[in-house]
């Protein structure tokens, strides 16, 4: 299992970091204290869904945060394969954010903010002496801060942590307000029609094949499939990690149904990580 273990300075962007490690498939505990971390650690293998983990600590903890070192001294004589990721930005950036914010600093203790930032650069030496990177975040917009993760945590290879969100549903219901890309399917021939296939759905193989064997459709996934395929590494660029298409048609119970199935069937061969999911049904 692979572990990380992401601190620094308040303000610096912690909570985005991971954010960004949970989109490229880390679970992510924000604020444990650090001495239950290796009860989870002894748990997590039992379940086969953490593969890695990523602990979110600081100072917040107070005294708890003073465990911090125990824990990783256990990690080394476990053999566990951890990272210190530490982030942290000028004074100056984390005043203005703070006073963008309204929010007080955890250390500044009814003082000003950089009393508080002070203390806890003070407080932090240790952990920053034994972090195996240290990120700036003083000039980093969120895109080029996820791409130096990446770099860090994966270099480069996060072909397999994008995830296409596959959606049916029928318009008489209502469209889905999350979708990035939209298609209708109500330009195929529709099996509601057909005595046969008007109580199936299109998980039944009868109505994907009824209305597969249509050109017209056969022709419309091949391009689907083909521009999704060829935006996925602009999304990441702009480091998007998800998109969500939906299918739609009258009652989303045939057409919809089969095309979503098809369209998961296709990315999934192409090695796309996706979801599926048939609203309507």
């Amino acid at each position: 299992m692979k572990v990380i273990i992401v601190t620094g300075l308040s303000g610096a962007g912690k909570t985005m970091a991971m954010d960004i490690l949970e989109d490229m498939g880390y679970y992510c505990i924000d604020n444990m204290p650090p001495a239950l971390i290796r009860s989870f650690m002894e748990l997590a293998p039992k379940t086969k869904e953490v593969e890695s983990v990523a602990f979110g600590i600081d100072v917040r903890g107070g005294s708890l945060f003073d465990d911090l070192k125990d824990t990783l001294d256990n990690f080394k004589k476990d053999g566990v394969d951890f990272k210190i990721m530490y982030l942290e930005a000028t004074d100056r950036v984390l005043a203005r954010r703070y006073n963008e914010t309204r929010r007080e600093h955890p250390l500044a203790h009814g003082e000003s903010v950089s009393k508080g930032i002070k203390r806890e650069r003070k407080r932090l030496e240790a952990i920053r002496g034994e972090a195996d990177c240290i990120i700036d975040t003083s000039n980093l917009s969120k895109a080029q801060m996820a791409a130096e993760i990446r770099n860090i945590v994966s270099a480069g290879k996060d072909d397999r942590t994008f995830t296409v969100n596959i959606m049916s549903f029928g318009y008489k219901h209502g469209m889905p307000v999350s979708a990035d890309m939209m298609f209708d399917a109500r330009f195929i021939p529709n099996p509601f029609y057909v005595k046969s296939l008007k109580n199936l759905t299109g998980n039944n193989k009868k109505v994907q094949n009824y209305v597969m064997k249509h050109e017209v459709a056969q022709q419309f996934m091949d391009r689907v499939t083909k521009t999704i395929m060829t935006l996925i590494p602009y999304y990441k660029k702009e480091d998007k990690y998800n998109l969500s298409v939906c299918f739609g048609c009258t009652g989303g119970h045939h057409r919809s149904v089969t095309l979503a199935n098809e369209l998961n069937e296709r990315l999934t061969q192409n090695g796309i990580r996706t979801t599926l999911e048939h609203r309507d049904l």
